[in-house]
């Protein structure tokens, strides 16, 4: 049996996340395994490295799905293009060792997320930013965002729905960075919760308007209570950017 790796990308505008799920079809998961299994002949179960949330976007996805059928590389990747959605790419494909798995085998992750801090709003921005129109001060958020470097329980971060045992995650780097009035905020660790990503940017946005502090973030994060946390940014501004092994 083949492992077969792929790294795609997609707009999730217009999808309820990336996992199956069993009263819609409309996922990234679903449409994938749907193509997959009508051209190989099998029931072909797509792996995921993460789960994102409906509305959120992905540069560099990484899944892997196992098979017998012999058709190359070429032609598989040339039939997803052909009947996926063009709102779904795939970046690359390989066939690797039995033993990868696209979550299990992930060692960190990338989160992008992108804020419009324009006055007005780009027509062509507004499906993959969020606008905020009112000046945010960077060097705030920057001095806000190392409270969030390091292994933390995360419990005041992330949905208080997170179904995870532990909460406990460790962030290597938040880099912020504005070119024309784009916020391009890239977040890496060794693994996120549900929304944790959004609650962080939001917490950012409040610090970027001076309505928080890094002391405050710090207590806050100490308390492990979410509803002491400010609010989830907007799925539409958020990006999977990279997945390392």
């Amino acid at each position: 049996m083949r492992n077969i790796k792929m790294v795609i990308e997609y707009d999730g505008s217009n999808f309820k996340g990336f996992q199956k799920l069993k009263d819609n079809p409309n996922t990234i998961q679903g449409k994938l395994e749907a193509v997959l299994s009508q051209l190989t002949g099998e029931d072909i179960e797509i792996i995921g490295s993460g789960r994102t949330d409906m509305g959120v976007h992905a540069y560099g996805q990484v899944v892997n799905f196992k098979t017998n059928c012999d058709y190359s590389l070429s032609k598989i990747q040339k039939s997803l293009y052909e009947y996926l959605p063009q709102s779904i790419g795939i970046k690359s494909i390989e066939e690797v060792d039995d033993r990868f798995h696209s979550r299990y085998n992930a060692k960190r992750k990338v989160y992008l997320y992108k804020i419009d801090n324009n006055k007005y709003p780009s027509p062509f921005n507004r499906k993959y930013t969020c606008h905020v129109a009112k000046k945010l001060d960077l060097n705030s958020m920057r001095e806000v965002s190392k409270v969030f470097i390091g292994e933390h329980d995360f419990t005041s971060f992330c949905s208080s729905r997170s179904k995870k045992k532990s909460h406990v995650r460790e962030i290597y780097s938040i880099a912020i960075n504005e070119n024309d009035g784009i916020i391009e905020i890239y977040v890496e660790g060794n693994g996120f919760l549900y929304n944790m990503v959004r609650i962080i940017v939001g917490t950012l946005i409040d610090a970027g308007h001076h309505k928080i502090t890094a002391k405050e973030v710090k207590n806050i994060l100490e308390l492990k209570d979410r509803s002491k946390s400010p609010e989830t940014a907007p799925a539409k501004g958020l990006f999977l950017y990279r997945v390392k092994y």
